[in-house]
């Protein structure tokens, strides 16, 4: 299983970034994906999760912000992340798999991107 973050960056408050996952290695269409966050000091956080079919969950904090979607013919996983705060800033990982926030902690993540807002 291979994983590969892009995308972060410094952004203004209020801004948008949208984060890729690249995955090779295991049958990413049939498989669930996850993004989950790190901020400084702090334990891991989940933020988002899609179905292979599709279907969309996201951490409360990031509904109606955060949008992630998949493009199965090129095995990538997006985070779209609109009205940025400051308390977004954290290295974001994609993960292979799903099962909400119970399940992070075993599943396979990539490298992380760093995202930083701050003006």
């Amino acid at each position: 299983v291979q994983l590969v973050e892009s995308g972060g960056g410094l952004v203004q408050p209020g801004g948008s970034l949208r984060l890729s996952c690249a995955a090779s290695g295991f049958a990413f269409s049939r498989s669930a994906m996850t993004w989950a966050r790190q901020a400084p000091g702090k334990g891991l956080e989940w933020v988002s999760e899609i179905y292979s079919d599709g279907t969309t969950f996201y951490a409360n904090s990031m509904k109606g912000r955060f949008s992630i979607s998949r493009d199965n013919a090129k095995n990538t996983v997006y985070l779209q992340m609109n009205s940025l705060k400051p308390e977004d800033t954290a290295v974001y990982y994609c993960a292979a798999g799903g099962g909400g926030e119970r399940a992070l902690p075993g599943l396979v993540r990539g490298q992380g991107t760093q995202v930083t807002v701050s003006s």
